[in-house]
């Protein structure tokens, strides 16, 4: 039955990629469909186990999105992420109460739950499609980052609210939020620091132990995280994101490895909150959660856009496309669980007025962000192809042997080895062209197709990579146009 399950999600992503559909839909359209008012007619309603299991395929899905995540994209977007995780979130969790105190007749807790949980953009479904949509990479740089950091303060909320007592005082909260981001910054950066060290200088004795160990690197993060009572959710993308941009041995099959199972744990994920969920209990809450999702929508979120980003000096277009990618997903939904699990009056409730808002509204903002994007002039050509670089450690010897693949796309087409100029101790020893290999020499022309084999010394591996995507980036004249310069930064 699983295995059927399966592979009928895998056919449900060609469904999505051709019709447009976020593929959550078709994910919990399933789980529905199993569930106990659909032909399944499967019975379950264990949010406790909803929640434990939501939690670990998160950490796949923020250590997968973490891996994929460019620092130089990212880089000039954190302050602005920042702002957005933290300044932001507070804006439109109270914006989002206050709409569902006054608007819908809810009780300030129960308002306030509502509030914080469908606060936190989505990691599954903003990496999903922002990475199909061309965006300038300050956008795609601070929605990624957004959503990979605001995960930490609406769990703190979350469950802050939904303890039995008096909620804490506001500066109590704010107290407790910015430490947890601090022990997790910490201990993601650290984490993923020592394990890309290890990565790098240690031969493993096969290739495909490489993926396991990234991601088990990357749960070890978020179990050191959460056991010092940090952000366990921070850690393990900060981690993950230090690791991808560390030029791992075997990278593209550990980039494989783990976009599989990031595909395995969204679809895990989503079929199992479909089966949470009862459809014949939505009907009372269908309205009310509409009336939210436009305040969160139209409202919440453009104010939390608008009022986080006011230092920073960014086009009105980009700040309308983020006011509309503040996509929600499974992540309102597992925190929607929470509160169930505590047993605060009116969670199921809260579940069922979450669980409709997130439906609705990404079948409406997902499929319409890219024209969204289009009409704003914000869309265009994708970036120069790179270069697909593997490199396995040579430990005896002390050096790299360099995989280095040649897009179509690649200004290193009609340069002669010769011309790559790499460094003394680099050398290219192999050449794959149609199938059949041979020893290049300096006036071996280089075509498109190409696969490289490079053996590089230790101390100038670094230095040959970065000249290799130099050369593919700016041609045979990259080190005098200045692209050799920057790609080495």
């Amino acid at each position: 039955m699983s295995a059927l399950v399966l592979l009928i999600a895998v056919a449900a992503v060609r469904v999505s990629s051709r019709s447009g559909l976020p593929s959550l839909l078709l994910y919990l359209g399933i789980g529905v469909a199993m569930g106990q008012d659909g032909i399944g007619n499967v019975s379950f309603s264990n949010a406790e186990l909803t929640q434990v299991i939501g939690y670990a395929a998160l950490v796949v899905i923020l250590a997968e999105g973490g891996l994929g995540t460019k620092w130089k994209e990212i880089k000039p977007a954190l302050p602005a992420a920042a702002a957005l995780s933290l300044v932001g979130v507070a804006v439109s969790v109270g914006v989002t109460a206050a709409g569902a105190h006054y608007l819908v007749g809810l009780e300030w807790r129960q308002a306030l739950i509502i509030g914080a949980v469908v606060s936190s953009t989505d990691a599954a479904a903003v990496f999903s499609v922002l990475r199909k949509v061309p965006l300038p990479s300050r956008v795609t740089g601070v929605l990624e980052a957004e959503s990979g950091f605001n995960d930490a303060p609406v769990v703190i909320l979350v469950v802050a609210f939904s303890t039995a007592g008096p909620v804490d005082a506001w500066y109590l909260l704010v107290g407790e939020i910015a430490l947890e981001l601090a022990i997790g910054a910490a201990i993601g950066l650290a984490v993923g620091w020592l394990g890309s060290f290890g990565l790098r200088h240690v031969a493993l004795p096969a290739s495909g132990l490489y993926p396991i160990a990234v991601m088990a690197i990357a749960t070890v993060a978020y179990a050191a995280g959460a056991m010092a009572h940090g952000s366990g959710f921070l850690a393990v993308y900060l981690a993950a994101m230090v690791m991808g941009n560390a030029k791992l041995p075997h990278w593209p099959a550990t980039r494989g490895f783990a976009e599989g199972l990031g595909w395995i744990a969204q679809i895990g994920m989503f079929v199992l909150l479909g089966l949470l969920v009862t459809p014949h209990d939505l009907g009372n809450d269908i309205v009310p959660a509409l009336i939210i999702g436009l305040v969160l929508t139209m409202i919440a979120r453009p104010l939390e856009v608008v009022i986080s980003l006011v230092p920073f000096r960014m086009p009105w277009q980009e700040k309308a496309l983020m006011s509309w990618a503040g996509l929600r997903g499974a992540v309102p939904i597992i925190l929607a669980t929470i509160p169930m699990v505590t047993g605060i009056e009116g969670s199921q409730r809260i579940f069922n007025i979450v669980f409709v808002l997130v439906v609705v509204y990404t079948l409406i903002q997902g499929p319409t962000l890219p024209w969204l994007a289009r009409k704003l002039r914000l869309g265009g050509p994708s970036d120069a192809a790179d270069l697909g670089i593997e490199s396995a450690p040579l430990e005896r010897l002390r050096g790299h042997l360099l995989s280095v693949s040649v897009p179509q796309a690649s200004r290193m087409h009609g340069v002669e080895v010769g011309e790559l100029r790499l460094p003394k101790g680099a050398a290219v020893t192999l050449v794959v062209r149609d199938g059949t290999s041979f020893v290049p020499g300096p006036t071996t022309v280089l075509r498109r197709g190409d696969e490289l084999l490079v053996v590089a010394t230790d101390p100038v591996r670094d230095a040959a990579e970065a000249r290799l995507r130099a050369v593919a980036l700016g041609g045979k004249l990259a080190g005098w146009l200045g692209t050799g310069n920057e790609t080495a930064r």
